[in-house]
């Protein structure tokens, strides 16, 4: 049985725990507990919701923070639903804010669902098994160019158009319906020089395929602008990304709200009267130490970025 860990956790805790303080706090990405366990541990007058759309996970959540009692509420939905819904679910504001983007490690492991290229699986990859198109729908059914955008896009994979059109030539044999016959036909498609290099030649065409079956990119440009409305002045968001993509969006995020005039740069002067909303505690993304990336590979490309809304 593996144990997740956490990543960035005592920076975490740092930056969102406040010890001892009576704190609202939301884990919008619950997925196996072991932040929001820390947090509880720190904090004994911290109440926290969780959030997590996948069913599995969220049962082995329940189990390990089922000691918190009454401290600990849980719901089943993405994290755009939570807080678009969240003044019907919950009747107080939260002072923090938490998002770690992560794919939880036991859907590499034990999820069954094609997550990993390294297994032989049901090419399926949703968080929410009943919603949405699974990733062997995408495989088989998206023409050529379809495919060859979504993987140079969500997976920025230089080879995507040699992969997609290995895809579509693979498809005439039959439909591809597992990870271990998808990652034959990426390391067979790609030149040989690119299947031994730092990283397996199949990474970031399943990273692509994973975001857009479970629009990931999508969610969070809209979760974050309705998350940040919820949250009280004084209070705090942390997110930590894993890839550029997500940490783009974040980035991006974080630098408007800091601005205190939202104008378009085209205009001479300022006609919003805007004030600035936010401060950034980040000023570069906190990255892992060399000793966490040592214990937890999985931990090596987290990047953590952290505002306080000031009005």
């Amino acid at each position: 049985m593996f144990i997740h860990k956490p990543v960035l956790l005592e920076q975490a805790l740092t930056l969102l725990g406040g010890q001892g303080r009576e704190l609202v706090f939301v884990d919008a990405t619950l997925g196996e507990g072991g932040h929001a366990e820390a947090f509880l541990s720190v904090g004994p007058r911290l109440v926290l919701y969780g959030v997590e759309r996948d069913e599995q996970i969220l049962e082995r959540a329940r189990q390990r923070l089922d000691h918190f009692g009454r401290r600990v509420r849980l719901f089943r939905l993405d994290f755009f639903e939570f807080f678009r819904s969240f003044s019907q679910l919950v009747d107080k504001p939260p002072q923090r804010i938490f998002f770690d983007l992560g794919v939880s490690m036991f859907h590499y492991r034990a999820g069954k669902r094609g997550f990993s290229f390294s297994r032989n699986e049901p090419l399926d990859m949703r968080l929410d098994i009943e919603k949405g198109v699974s990733a062997a729908e995408i495989v088989n059914t998206s023409s050529e160019e379809e495919l060859r955008q979504l993987i140079l896009r969500f997976g920025e994979e230089r080879y995507a158009a040699m992969i997609s059109r290995a895809i579509v030539g693979e498809r005439e044999r039959g439909d591809i319906e597992s990870s271990k016959r998808l990652t034959e036909v990426i390391w067979n498609a790609v030149p040989p020089s690119y299947r031994h290099g730092r990283i397996h030649p199949a990474t970031r065409t399943f990273q692509a395929l994973r975001i857009a079956v479970n629009r990931e990119l999508d969610l969070l440009e809209a979760t974050l602008p309705v998350a940040f409305e919820h949250l009280t002045v004084g209070g705090r968001m942390g997110v930590i990304s894993f890839h550029s993509l997500e940490d783009r969006i974040v980035k991006r995020f974080f630098q408007e709200r800091n601005k205190s005039c939202t104008c378009p740069p085209e205009s001479p002067i300022c006609q919003c009267g805007g004030q600035r909303r936010a401060r950034i505690l980040t000023r570069k993304p906190v990255r892992p130490t060399d000793e966490e990336m040592r214990k937890n590979p999985a931990s090596r490309s987290a990047r953590f970025r952290v505002l306080e809304k000031i009005a």
